[in-house]
């Protein structure tokens, strides 16, 4: 099972600990050591469309309108920590998008 977050991220912490209590082996990718490959990226966007980018973070406050409009692949590009996290691949590729009780119902 593979994690994208950041290692900063309570949730992100909170969700690895789970997994791996729940018996599973967790493979953390911190967005900010490792960016994300331009295919990966795109399936995550794919998968979760305009829900893959967080619009409550500061990173996003901090944006400029145009920078606001802009391609939400370039935007995740140039500022990894603007991604939902966690993103979640499990074992049999089926990918989950945060924290909540639906995605801890699925995995845990």
């Amino acid at each position: 099972m593979e994690l994208y977050g950041i290692r900063t991220c309570d949730t992100c912490r909170k969700a690895a600990k789970a997994l791996e209590a729940a018996g599973h082996a967790v493979r953390f990718h911190d967005l900010r050591a490792e960016p994300l490959a331009p295919e990966v990226l795109a399936a995550f966007h794919d998968a979760f469309g305009a829900d893959l980018v967080n619009r409550r973070s500061t990173t996003w406050r901090g944006l400029s309108e145009d920078a606001r409009a802009g391609d939400p692949l370039d935007l995740l590009r140039a500022h990894p920590t603007l991604m939902k996290r966690p993103v979640i691949r499990a074992d049999d590729g089926t990918l989950y998008l945060g924290w909540g009780k639906a995605v801890q119902a699925a995995l845990v």
